[in-house]
């Protein structure tokens, strides 16, 4: 009898545990919150999602990608081309359908997990935001306001970017070396282990501060435009552009353009600073900045500062700016692509995009 009672006794305590995680997960679904399960589902899709939209981005203008670099590390005593359709010209004539996108294999391997780190942070900075906000204020039905998605855009291109950023130093070597060079990096790896073995790990994170500066106005601002504008149509509805308050994926693209157009044309001198950095400690560097292979000048900078005072006092200011034009002519098609990929794919698999949800 005392088996039987006991037995009896571990069933119905099963028996209630399974109906109190039913009813918790009944809880957790009517509040709107996720069982565990799910919500690794969703995060994975998110994830996808975001590594879809920057690899096929990133893929359609990595021929502007490729020059803008070039042109940020040009000699100034030393320039084969000047306009974007002249530069694309040269590297066509030089290195072929190749060279138009060498680094295109790096720059995916870089971009798929930083744009899905940078989506999914971006999303879970918002709703932390946005919780902390409605906290504060005492309204629950209270929604983002364009600073505080320049904040969580932010939050995100920051984690984003120093998760990555490894990648994205050896990505800028791999894109400058030409055939002329004298050492070749034979691909991602390889340029990775020859920068520890040559330099040490901190070279991998060489120019990390001002593209941590850089990163805030960036892609902060990226976000923070993209989604207000996007919210203002949705409420003015102006033009037409809005028909049961959703948005054509060509108004998207428009949204993202400007979005890209703000975000860049301020971040830009950072980026060029970043870029010039991160060449500091490579050996052959000079051949590649210097051209032709010929020259042997040291490329020293003691720090983001000094790289600032050192480019304009020889280049002159106009010298951070240098690849603005493939870079304005890329960066609007890439962000906008990019934005839209990201809820076409979420959309396909079934991810809900709100923020305020």
């Amino acid at each position: 009898m005392a088996s039987e009672d006991a037995a009896r006794k571990t069933t119905s305590e099963s028996a209630v545990s399974t109906i109190v995680n039913l009813a918790e997960e009944a809880k957790l679904a009517s509040e709107g919150v996720k069982a565990p399960s799910h919500a690794f589902v969703t995060v994975g899709k998110s994830l996808i999602a975001g590594g879809v939209a920057g690899g096929v981005s990133r893929t359609a203008v990595a021929p502007l990608e490729r020059l803008k670099i070039l042109l940020q590390v040009q000699n100034p005593h030393s320039i084969k081309y000047n306009g974007t359709v002249q530069g694309l010209k040269y590297i066509w004539n030089t290195e072929g359908l190749r060279g138009l996108f060498k680094g295109n294999g790096t720059n995916c391997a870089r971009i798929v997990p930083n744009s899905a780190v940078k989506f999914y942070s971006y999303e879970q900075a918002s709703k932390g935001i946005l919780w902390f906000y409605r906290q504060q204020t005492g309204d629950e039905e209270a929604q983002l306001t364009p600073l505080l998605r320049l904040g969580a855009g932010a939050c995100a291109g920051i984690i984003a970017m120093s998760a990555t950023y490894p990648m994205d130093m050896v990505r800028g070597r791999l894109t400058v070396q030409t055939e002329k060079s004298p050492h070749q990096y034979r691909g991602i790896f390889h340029a990775l282990s020859t920068v520890l073995r040559e330099e040490g790990f901190r070279a991998l994170y060489r120019g990390w501060l001002p593209s941590v500066i850089g990163v805030v106005p960036y892609v902060g601002l990226n976000f923070a435009v993209y989604e207000s504008l996007k919210d203002y149509l949705v409420k003015n509805k102006p033009f037409g552009l809005v028909n049961d308050s959703e948005l054509s994926v060509t108004t998207r693209l428009a949204c993202g353009a400007a979005a890209g157009t703000v975000g860049q044309t301020v971040a830009y001198p950072l980026d060029v600073i970043r870029r010039r950095m991160q060449m500091v400690g490579w050996k052959d560097a000079a051949s590649i900045v210097t051209g032709d292979g010929k020259g042997k000048a040291g490329l020293e900078y003691t720090g983001m500062v000094d790289a600032f005072r050192k480019t304009v006092r020889h280049e002159g200011f106009g010298a951070l700016y240098k690849g603005l034009v493939p870079n304005s002519v890329k960066v609007v098609p890439s962000i906008a692509i990019a934005f839209v990929t990201y809820e076409v794919v979420k959309d396909i698999l079934g991810v809900e995009m709100r923020i305020s949800d």
